[in-house]
């Protein structure tokens, strides 16, 4: 490949000539009175839609997961985005199935999450910003929970809610670092009973959580209602339902809850929703918007956050385990500077070619290859190209690949869009046709320290597990509640295999050190924290927000 410059993200889906909405709709035989417009170019599809499907066979779906990704990311959305464009391009039924972009790293360091180059889905501005409000309606849902935590306090506690052990944090999403730890109901009496309190980023939430695990309205007020809000007085479980707010909190919830339908830059269909972070909650899409998926179309390409050993196990684990699906491919991305940094490079040193350190750091890749074999679901992996890339790197990570028995095919679907990834799209349409032995990696009866440990020497390769006094004392409450026998949701760097974020490569002989468990009982699985894993994050130094502006005819620029 030449090297090329593009223009930048924005300006191209800003030149795009977009489809009708009612379009994009048709070409999944979308009836005019199962969706609603938001605009020309996106629309809430009503869950009717499902409903009306259900007897409907599925389509095939795919996940498209990752290499240990560097600070930049690699191009999973992207290559989800043009993959789906390739299959369309060889004639089949596709649908596109991602998250929701937090304005946490939209405005902090990592960018949005609609794709790149001439993989995008659109518009970009409104996907990557306010979109159709849905992460508001979450927001809003956390913290009317919370107000009403604190009015009840307030107003007599006759729930006998200790202070000290009030579960339930405030949301923004937004990183803000201020708000991690906070002291509410400070002033005076009317303004409520002082007690510490913190706030996480919306995306790492429960509430997103569940509404992202509902199968409709009934299991999401059920979800809501079940949430372990606080202890009493004598260590006993306080629920939402307790406090009667989680009809309030599914009204809010209510146009949330429909897929937001829009489109790829080739015209594709792609829902756009829900986005639970994959480092510090389940990294996948809503599962209402991936079976409405499967019955519209005959290939569902969906994608889940970060590295396989976080996004692909929690979305095997638990979106595939709650939702009864059966994936049959994946779609590992891999790059060179992801390879390159795994064998040493330096950061500023990663875009530049480098044999030697390709072939020490694919060693990562080689880790994650056999994680996904590991669930019995073909795996092909798609080498996401750069322009720096050397056709000596590319040559020999194909062979290395290819060598260890597994099928790999070149990506250049930022430059080329779906003509870019035609090679990868038939190497996936073949791996559909293998049989799909899926299975999770644990048993969700196990105990909560083997379904920990399972994961943490199975999928990253650690020797052992430390559970700390704090989290063993949680895990014998839970035990008492009956709530050990749910997933676990490992909250993990997504740096490292380990819980270390500067230990690169397929490290050894190392120890997941988990300090604290937290329970989200409506979700359905319980948080396991290891190292210093934080649910709301900060700003960096020089934030992406600096670059952001609006120009005098009202255009966005900036933006990627």
């Amino acid at each position: 490949m030449s090297p090329k410059t593009l223009p930048s993200d924005i300006e191209i889906a800003q030149k795009a000539k977009l489809l009708p909405i009612e379009k994009v709709a048709s070409k999944l035989d979308l009836g005019k009175d199962e969706y609603e417009p938001y605009g020309h170019h996106i629309a809430k599809v009503r869950l009717s839609a499902i409903e009306k499907r259900k007897n409907k066979p599925d389509g095939n779906l795919i996940l498209v997961t990752a290499m240990t990704p560097t600070p930049m990311g690699e191009g999973k959305t992207l290559t989800t985005i043009g993959l789906a464009q390739a299959l369309t391009k060889l004639g089949l039924k596709t649908l596109v199935a991602i998250r929701e972009p937090s304005m946490g790293p939209v405005f902090g360091i990592k960018g949005g999450a609609a794709g790149g180059g001439n993989s995008q889905v659109v518009p970009m501005e409104n996907i990557n910003l306010h979109f159709t409000g849905d992460l508001h309606a979450l927001t809003s849902a956390t913290n009317l929970l919370a107000a009403l935590i604190d009015n009840h306090i307030h107003f007599g506690n006759a729930l006998d809610i200790d202070l000290k052990y009030v579960l339930w944090n405030r949301a923004m999403d937004m990183n803000e670092r201020a708000l991690r730890n906070v002291v509410v109901a400070l002033g005076g009496t009317t303004n409520g009973v002082p007690r510490a309190d913190a706030f996480d980023i919306t995306v790492a939430s429960e509430t997103m959580a569940i509404f992202c695990l509902a199968s409709d309205v009934p299991d999401l007020k059920k979800r809501l209602g079940n949430i372990l809000v606080a202890y009493n007085r004598k260590g006993e479980p306080v629920t939402a339902d307790k406090l009667k707010v989680h009809g309030a909190m599914a009204v809010l919830l209510r146009d949330a809850l429909q897929p937001n339908l829009v489109q790829t830059l080739e015209g594709v269909p792609a829902f756009v929703h829900g986005g639970p972070f994959a480092n510090i909650a389940h990294g996948c899409n809503s599962l209402i918007a991936t079976r409405l998926a499967l019955k519209t179309a005959d290939y569902v390409v969906t994608e889940a956050g970060f590295g396989a050993d976080l996004g692909a196990e929690k979305f095997f684990d638990i979106k595939c385990r709650a939702g009864n699906l059966k994936p049959r491919a994946t779609v590992l991305v891999a790059t060179m500077r992801a390879l390159r940094w795994h064998g040493g490079a330096a950061r500023d040193e990663v875009l530049k070619p480098n044999l030697d350190a390709v072939k020490r750091g694919i060693v990562n890749l080689e880790k994650h290859i056999e994680n996904i074999g590991k669930f019995g679901v073909p795996c092909v992996v798609a080498l996401n190209r750069f322009t720096q890339d050397t056709d000596e790197e590319i040559k020999w990570v194909l062979s290395h690949v290819k060598g260890l028995g597994a099928e790999i095919a070149l990506s250049e679907v930022w430059e080329k869009g779906g003509e870019g990834g035609l090679d990868l799209g038939r190497s996936v349409m073949e791996a559909t046709k293998k049989k799909s032995k899926f299975s999770p990696i644990y048993d969700v009866k196990e105990s909560i320290p083997d379904k920990i440990n399972k994961i943490a020497t199975a999928i990253y390769g650690a020797s052992g597990v430390e559970i700390s006094p704090a989290a063993k004392k949680m895990i014998a409450r839970l035990e008492s509640f009956g709530l050990d026998k749910l997933p676990v949701c490992m909250a993990k760097t997504q740096y490292s295999l380990t819980d270390n974020p500067k230990v690169l490569g397929r490290p050894t002989d190392f120890t997941i050190q988990v300090p604290r468990i937290r329970p989200s009982a409506g979700a359905g699985f319980l948080v396991a924290l290891t190292g210093e894993i934080m649910t709301m994050p900060g700003l960096p130094r020089v934030p992406c927000a600096e670059a952001i502006d609006l120009d005098d005819k009202g255009r966005i620029k900036g933006l990627f």
